[in-house]
Formats: structure tokens, sequence, C-alpha cells
């Protein structure tokens, strides 16, 4: 056999190859429903990176399992409408004052989707440092009597995390309960060893339910991306911030670190509890270990010295809709002022788009804020090509300079603001367990203006001269990071 037929043989096997590989990467994407963007990006991945593309499908493409998906659903009608009621009846000791329609239209879609209460009566503080939110978490923990619930994404084994799991371990033993929900993939070296002093002293720890069985499920792309606390059903926290040192920004990469978490006591906190024990139970293996809802995890505090109202939405890949970016969208289409948004990823589909163009080009103020540096190559480049494109649309574009921008908040108008574990992006709207707080308050929504307009400070405006002087490789990057942002 001469070299010329060898290499004939050898193209005819690779055309072949190439031929299958395109009819199974069609097949393979377009077997269930997906988003147009999606089906482009896992297109072009299985396409082009033969064999190599198709194991990142295996382990990241796939739709999330059946088992995890009917787990939720046996969850969520779990006693619902036992705490709806007792929210209500709490509610009642409230003076109900007339809200604007976009709000009241707001409220009626998040109970509507997510059966998610509006709540009366609440106090919340804010925390913008780190180091001033765990000094208040921990001595919320070390007062706590009776139970005390912990769920993050990240955790990690570090000083701060080590100054936690302690404390905890110290409850369990003064024999307060302690449960723990984390997701082995959030932070290196957060697995059942690190945790299992907790688990010696009396606590409870599970890792959640995505990171279970992951040679038959293969669904690494789906993350717990909640933080939540809740303190003897009374005190929930809820926010931005994480479990890790360069939360404390003692981080030489990301220097200060500025986010936002709020400590909320009020019925709201029943909200928080209620997706706790939703992600425990789906999460532990054993059904002996699953939790009631008791009353204990859902006390009334008596007077929480504030008048919030507020609802905790909870959405994440079991559910059919988008809930939190649909609400997001409701928000930035219902503004007559403002839109003032802070995300350390900014990575819309086409609808949340759409909508901010839609605000923008109507009158309203939108402003969005981004950190001037990476914590994720590829997002910070998919993000920076979105900033330059929403500021040709006319929308300010603000980079944070005094380190890292962590914060996931929205304010609109001046009665309206949301905090969470939110980002502005795809993978957050449609692949992440997350959850957000929505509060119709004008005190809240002031402050959190004046958060907004102190970081501004530290921030310089993106301007047509700087996208102008972005360099081709840049702009290379930003480009090839685009087209795999429905993936990322």
């Amino acid at each position: 056999m001469t070299i010329q037929q060898d290499l004939s043989i050898l193209q005819s096997v690779f055309l072949l190859i190439i031929f299958i590989n395109t009819i199974g990467a069609l097949v393979t994407v377009f077997r269930k429903p997906r988003s147009i963007t999606s089906i482009l990006a896992w297109s072009l991945t299985l396409i082009f990176i033969p064999i190599i593309g198709f194991i990142v499908y295996l382990f990241c493409g796939r739709g999330i399992d059946g088992e995890t998906v009917y787990k939720y659903d046996v969850e969520t009608n779990r006693k619902v409408k036992e705490i709806n009621t007792l929210i209500h009846q709490n509610n009642k000791r409230y003076d109900i004052e007339e809200v604007e329609k976009e709000l009241k239209l707001l409220e009626r879609y998040l109970k509507s989707v997510d059966e998610s209460p509006l709540t009366r009566g609440n106090s919340v503080k804010l925390y913008t440092d780190g180091n001033e939110k765990f000094a208040a978490l921990f001595e919320d923990i070390k007062s706590a009597e009776d139970n005390i619930h912990v769920e993050y994404y990240a955790f990690f084994p570090d000083r701060i995390g080590h100054q936690f799991l302690q404390l905890l371990i110290e409850k369990a033993k003064a024999g307060v309960e302690v449960r723990l929900i984390y997701d082995p993939w959030g932070a290196k070296g957060s697995n059942e060893k690190f945790f299992q002093p907790l688990v010696a002293a009396g606590g409870k720890v599970a890792a959640f339910i995505t990171s279970r069985d992951l040679i038959r499920k293969t669904r690494l792309n789906y993350h717990l991306h909640r933080k939540i606390v809740v303190i003897d059903g009374k005190i929930g926290w809820t926010g931005g911030f994480n479990v890790g040192d360069q939360y404390l920004s003692r981080s030489e990469k990301f220097g200060y670190w500025r986010d936002t978490h709020g400590r909320i006591v009020g019925t709201a906190s029943f909200s928080l509890q209620e997706i706790f024990i939703r992600d425990w139970n789906a999460s532990v293996k054993n059904e002996s270990d699953q939790l009631d809802y008791e009353e204990r995890y859902f006390v009334i505090e008596k007077d929480t010295g504030g008048q919030a109202e507020i609802q905790v939405v909870a959405d994440g890949p079991e559910n059919k809709i988008d809930i939190l970016k649909s609400a997001f969208v409701k928000m930035i289409l219902s503004a007559d002022e403002k839109v003032w948004i802070q995300t350390p990823y900014l990575i819309p589909d086409d609808v949340m788009f759409n909508a901010l163009v839609t605000a923008a080009r109507s009158g309203v103020d939108v402003r969005i804020m981004i950190p001037n540096m990476p914590d994720h190559p590829f997002i910070y480049r998919a993000t920076q090509y979105y900033a330059n494109l929403l500021h040709k649309m006319g929308i300010k574009i603000y980079h944070y300079d005094n380190g890292f921008l962590h914060a996931k908040t929205i304010v609109m108008d001046d009665n309206l603001c949301s905090f969470g574990s939110t980002n502005q992006d795809i993978r957050s709207y449609e692949l992440n367990f997350e959850v957000n707080a929505f509060v119709y308050d004008e005190t809240l929504t002031k402050q959190m203006q004046q958060i907004f307009l102190a970081d501004q400070e530290k921030c310089y405006v993106l301007t047509d001269e700087i996208i102008a002087n972005q360099s081709y490789w840049l702009r290379f990057k930003q480009n090839f990071s685009r087209l795999l942002s429905p993936i990322l």
C-alpha cells in the first residue's frame, strides 16, 4: 500500500469521524428543549472540538436529572400552605398601605410562580464589608438557643472557614441543632473530611444533591449558589458573601472585597427556612434524616423593629421557567426613573438585554456596575463584551476599581430593591440554585441607592474612547467568550 493510499484512508476516516460527530452533535443538542443561544454554543463546542466536546457535554451539558426534579416537586408541596397561613396571620398585625400597581403586579407574579408570600413587618440590615458581616453573623450564632441552619455555595477550609466551623462545633456540643449544606464544587477542600469534626460533635452535614452519584448522573453544571443562614427560626441571612478569607479582603489577588448581604428579622426568614428545609430534604441520603416543618423552625418575633415588606424567592433548574430573571425583567420594564444594578458577571440573555435597552430608551436612568478585574477569565471577557455593547445602547457602565465587586443588587426607582445570590448571567438564570429577597420599602431602597452612589465614587465610567483603545486581541477574546457565554 502506497503512502498516498494511506493518506487517502486516513482522510476518509477523518471525514467519517467529522460527519458522525456533526450528526451526533445535532442530535444531542436538539433532543431536549433549549434556548437558541444555548443550542448555538453547544453546537460550536461539539462540532469544532470532536470527542472532547462530547465529554464536556456529558458532564456539563445534560439537563437536570429527573430524580432531583421529583424530589423538589415533593418538597414544594409539603407544608407550604401552613407556613403561608402563619405568615398571613402575622401580616394582619400591620397596616396595609396602597402600593403602586407595578409593584402589586410583581408581588402577584412571584406569589403565583414560586408561592412566595409577601411578608410584612421585617427588619433588614445590610452589610457591605465581609469583616462586619461575619462578626455580626457570629454573634447571632453564639446567641442561638435551639437551631442553626447553614447553607453556602463556597465554604473554604481557611482561617474564617475554620473559625465558622469551630463555632458551629461549639454550639452542637452545647445541644443546639446544627445542620449544614455545602456544594463540594464551591471550594477546594470543602468535603466530608473537613466537616467531620462537626458531625462528631453532633451536627448534621449534607453535600448538595447535584454533587451525588456523579458517574451515573454527571451533572457538574448545576450548583448550589445560595447563601442562607437561619437561626432559631426567626433570624435569616442571605446575600452574596460565601465563607472564605477572600470575602474578608484577605486576598492579595482581589484586594478589597465589596459584597452585599442582608440580616432579616421577621417572617421573611420563614421563606429562607423553607428553602433550607427543601434543599436539606432533597440532599440527604436517608429519609430518616429529613426535616419536618416544626413550629420551632418558624418563630414569630413580636417586635422586629422594622416595617419592610419582603418576598424571598428561590429559583433553580428544577423550575420550568426562569423565575428570578423574569422578576428582574418586570422590575426593569416597570421602572419610571431609575434601574441601578450591581453584578460581578454581566452576561444577559436576549430577554434581559432587550429589557435593559428598552428601559434606557424609554428615558429610565439605567446604570450597571461591574468589577474592573476578573475572577473567571472567560466570564470576565464575556462581561466586557456585553458592557461595551450595552454602553453603545445608551446604558451607563461603571467599572468598580477599588478591589473586587461581588454584590448582586437591583434598585428600581425609590421603593423597590433586591439583593441575594443571583448574578446577571445565564448561569444564574438557568443553571444555578439561587435565592433573592425583593424588598418593597422606601427606606431600604434609598439606603441601597446611597451605597450604589458611594461605590460609584470608586469607579470609572466606560466611554467610547476606552472601547476604541481596546486591542484587537482583547476584542477577539471578548467575542470568543461571548460565543461560549450560554454554557460558561
